[in-house]
């Protein structure tokens, strides 16, 4: 008699390498995330194979000195490259489903494939929530939470790479959002092409664009607010430069349906900062909207991998329930490093600009 085989594409091992393949592919992130220096969002896998609960990132800033030319010696007059580290903490995150085997009569491959969607698409919100909080953060903490002295530190240290749109150029992180107003500050061509000008100019170190792996083309990223997204498509700017946009981009990996192309900057609609990053209440009349605008370079965010998404099954109840879960180890932060005397001194946003728009209604 034969024995029967399970087939190949259902072992476990398979199921998970799978599983965090589309994983990494299919996240609203996932055009940004790469492996090198040049990546928006640059994932590390260190810990992978040796124990820690952190991974370190080193920032090398560009030289920046003029040449020794002629007969001058160089010797004793190298430039000092200036190197900077920052960590970013992991920590287990995972969620799972329970089966009645009255309701579900499936083998337990068959319940790994059945729950498959659900904890797939649960795997993908966690990734962009940690995302999008990580671009919302006051030095680690959440804005929303963050102390006003804690918030005017940072801004202070961030001065070169915060842009309000009313103008503020103060240190006063309150009084920066008292003066944005609903009708003049909104998001618009003219407000990216500033934060984009603050990026290559003010900002020290630099905010540094990556280059397409297409065409060799600098850009940034911008990730807006939903309310501030739908005031940039109203642009009468931004309505007559998007007619050929979408022929010239169509083979750029950064580019996605929906975004729009402006000046070097790719825009993409962050939908879950409409839940996280909302604040009411706030902007020049005390009853505006205040919502966020992060324009990213290189090296914007870390994704720290020490444990792959992995599947488990349990069973219950002396085998009459059926469970299924995925867990991995990683944590993901908005890189930070330090431009005091030692390493990590006065932290700066290292990848990312961020702008502070107002808006008159929250629907």
């Amino acid at each position: 008699m034969a024995d029967s085989l399970v087939g190949a594409g259902l072992t476990v091992e398979q199921w998970d390498d799978k599983f965090f393949t589309e994983y990494l592919t299919e996240n609203r992130y996932s055009s940004e995330m790469g492996t090198n220096e040049n990546s928006i969002i640059q994932v590390k896998e260190n810990l992978a194979k040796k124990p820690g609960d952190r991974i370190n990132f080193a920032l090398v800033n560009k030289l920046t000195g003029d040449a020794v030319t002629g007969r001058d010696v160089l010797e004793g007059n190298e430039e000092d490259m200036a190197s900077r580290s920052f960590e970013v903490a992991i920590t287990k995150r995972r969620n799972g489903v329970r089966f009645a085997e009255i309701d579900e009569q499936f083998s337990a491959i068959s319940l790994r494939d059945a729950a498959k969607h659900t904890l797939k698409e649960w795997a993908l919100k966690d990734t962009e929530k940690l995302i999008e909080r990580a671009l919302a953060s006051i030095n680690g903490v959440a804005l929303a939470t963050s102390p006003e002295a804690q918030r005017d530190a940072w801004l202070a240290d961030n001065a070169d790479r915060v842009y309000f749109a009313s103008g503020y150029a103060g240190t006063d992180h309150s009084a920066g959002w008292d003066q944005l107003d609903a009708t003049a500050d909104i998001l618009t061509a003219a407000a990216l092409s500033a934060m984009k000008l603050k990026a290559l100019t003010r900002a020290n170190p630099k905010v540094r664009p990556i280059r397409s792996e297409k065409n060799g083309r600098h850009l940034y990223v911008v990730y807006a607010h939903p309310l501030a997204f739908r005031d940039l498509k109203n642009d009468s700017v931004i309505t007559a430069t998007q007619r050929e946009v979408s022929l010239a981009m169509e083979n750029e990996r950064l580019f996605k349906g929906g975004d729009l192309l402006w000046d070097g900057m790719i825009i993409k609609e962050a939908h879950g900062l409409y839940d996280s990053s909302t604040y009411t209440g706030e902007g020049a009349g005390g009853t505006d909207t205040v919502v966020p605008v992060y324009l990213c370079g290189a090296q914007a965010i870390g994704a720290a991998y020490a444990k792959r998404w992995v599947s488990k099954q349990e069973t219950f109840d002396y085998g009459d329930k059926h469970g299924v879960a995925i867990e991995a180890i990683y944590g993901i932060e908005k890189m930070q490093f330090g431009s005091g005397t030692a390493d990590r001194d006065e932290l700066k946003d290292h990848g990312v600009v961020t702008g502070y728009f107002a808006s008159s209604t929250v629907a």
